[in-house]
């Protein structure tokens, strides 16, 4: 570590040091630096993002939470319970509010960390390659520091990687992982090649070719040319991305659709023939405060580019990019057609008239979020793996030792979207199939081998399967992990010990006292039906 310092000096390079350093700007990081910080810790939190938050502040302004048959509110405590009930009060609410405007969001977590002892080093990243970034005591397998692409050296003296892409834990050699595990690696029947998948699937048969049953004339756009593969069986692909929107009718505050340059309405022709045939095709609606849209996509056809995004968890921030602007390109294109195409019905062009993006969010980026939702990135492999058997709502797996509490089904969107018979399929949606229930996190899918790395937990790529991730990839349970492992790492400096050998009573009492929701309790919280 001193020679660390002594080389930074001497060229003239940057060096941070905090004795807690979190990695990523998700909700999850700042829960994790405000927790850690409130432990009485220094705390330096690194983000590779302007904007910190996560996708509260990049559109999701609908927060999974009691939105559906269940409720699910029981599980928001601590950290999380105090973002939503600040979003309440600056909407003029005493309770806590759920559905609000990305910059309010902002301003929230902006307020809380502002009136917190944690510095912020924003819009840095980890220099490339990854496995070049970080310093390390190979003995004791502990990090010493993180090298950021600036030159900027950041000393620690515990580490959380709060990013949905794992890529502190991937640059410290953590075993992680990408795409569908096969059925028969954990016990799972939902894992991997899905051989019958109705939930958001086309409800018609659908010709997939540019010449109506005649395969050489080629595939129509965001249709991919591969086989189903064998069913149960794992592969490298993920859950599609999309924008969370925020569209407004008001025209004093909007922007309107413009196609982008290149625009070419062919791009869409899966969209005119699902139309042709009576489908009807998604369309905005107002949920938000002031009329504004939090316009996601979860339909058998919408704006989410199934199979179009596998190579971005892993990828460098090249290729994160190009994917990135891949989908803003089709996505902008996409809201101009459904708008304005001639050959779509007018029930389809009136739903989408008068709309346009909103001028008072994301006002840095033409009113388009700086990110997409990454529902699926790296996650880590540690000794410990949350499975499907974990999330059953019959005879579940027994946690012994939870930090937080994940309250949403196993929920997956498609993987990809492919030919079968004939006819254009979509493949991979899991989501609530009636076996599934609330489940304790355990404290150990948050920390690594300890043959890995000693002084490093994750705050939302935790050790599990690719689908019961689908239960865990809600915004306010990663503020519920970040929670957890900032009072973790603060446990762990007090006591000069390994992230694994923190003392689980010891770290329930300080999150009990916080208000972290860890199990359910049928007497305050309503079960699922």
């Amino acid at each position: 570590m001193y020679l660390c310092i002594f080389l930074c000096l001497s060229v003239g390079i940057a060096a941070e040091r905090a004795d807690i350093v979190v990695y990523g700007g998700s909700a999850a990081g700042v829960t994790a630096a405000l927790q850690a910080n409130r432990e009485g810790r220094s705390v330096l939190l690194v983000t590779p993002e302007e904007h910190i938050g996560g996708m509260a502040v990049e559109g999701l302004g609908s927060s999974d939470i009691n939105n559906h048959w269940f409720r699910n509110d029981y599980a928001v405590g601590g950290l999380a319970q105090e973002f939503y009930q600040q979003v309440g009060l600056k909407y003029g609410k005493k309770e806590p509010v759920y559905l609000f405007e990305s910059h309010i969001a902002e301003k929230v977590y902006a307020e809380m960390l502002a009136s917190s002892g944690v510095r912020i080093l924003r819009e840095k990243r980890l220099r490339e390659p990854l496995r070049k970034s970080v310093s390390w005591n190979r003995n004791t397998k502990q990090i010493s520091a993180i090298h950021l692409e600036d030159g900027t050296v950041v000393e620690g003296s515990y580490f959380i990687d709060a990013t949905i892409e794992g890529d502190l834990l991937y640059a410290a050699g953590v075993e992680t992982t990408i795409g569908r595990e096969s059925n028969a690696k954990y016990g799972e029947t939902k894992n991997g090649i899905r051989d019958v998948n109705t939930y958001r699937q086309f409800p018609f048969r659908i010709d997939p070719y540019w010449e109506e049953r005649n395969p050489k004339s080629g595939l129509l756009p965001t249709i991919q040319d591969e086989p189903l593969g064998v069913a149960g069986e794992g592969d490298h692909r993920i859950q599609g991305y999309c924008f969370r929107s925020c569209l407004t009718k008001d025209p004093e505050n909007q922007i309107p659709f413009r196609p982008p340059a290149g625009y070419d309405p062919k791009q869409y022709e899966l969209y005119r023939r699902y139309a042709a045939l009576g489908g009807e095709l998604y369309s905005p609606l107002a949920r938000l405060p002031n009329g504004k849209t939090d316009l996601g996509s979860w339909h058998d056809l919408s704006a989410n580019l199934y199979g179009m995004n596998f190579e971005y968890p892993g990828g460098n921030y090249a290729t994160r990019k190009r994917i990135y602007e891949e989908h803003r390109h089709f996505v902008e294109g996409l809201f101009w057609f459904l708008a304005n195409d001639d050959r779509l019905p007018e029930k389809t062009r009136e739903k989408w008239r008068g709309w346009g993006l909103c001028k008072d969010e994301f006002t840095d980026n033409g009113g388009w979020p700086r990110q997409f939702y990454v529902r699926d990135g790296r996650r880590m492999v540690s000794d410990y793996v949350i499975t499907e058997r974990h999330t059953r709502k019959i005879n579940p797996v027994p946690v012994e030792d939870p930090v937080a509490l994940a309250y949403w089904p196993t929920d997956m969107h498609h993987v990809r979207r492919i030919v079968r018979d004939g006819a254009v399929y979509n493949e991979g949606f899991v989501f609530d199939d009636g076996n599934w229930g609330p489940f304790g996190i355990s404290y150990r899918a948050l920390v690594p081998r300890r043959k890995e790395v000693t002084n490093l937990l994750t705050a939302a790529a935790p050790s599990s399967s690719h689908v019961a991730y689908g239960a865990i990839r809600i915004e306010f349970t990663f503020m519920a992990l970040g929670q957890a492992t900032g009072a973790a790492a603060a446990l762990a400096w007090e006591r000069k010990v390994n992230v694994q050998d923190v003392s689980y009573p010891e770290l329930r009492k300080r999150l009990e006292k916080s208000g972290q929701r860890m199990n359910l309790n049928l007497t305050e919280a309503k079960k699922p039906q």
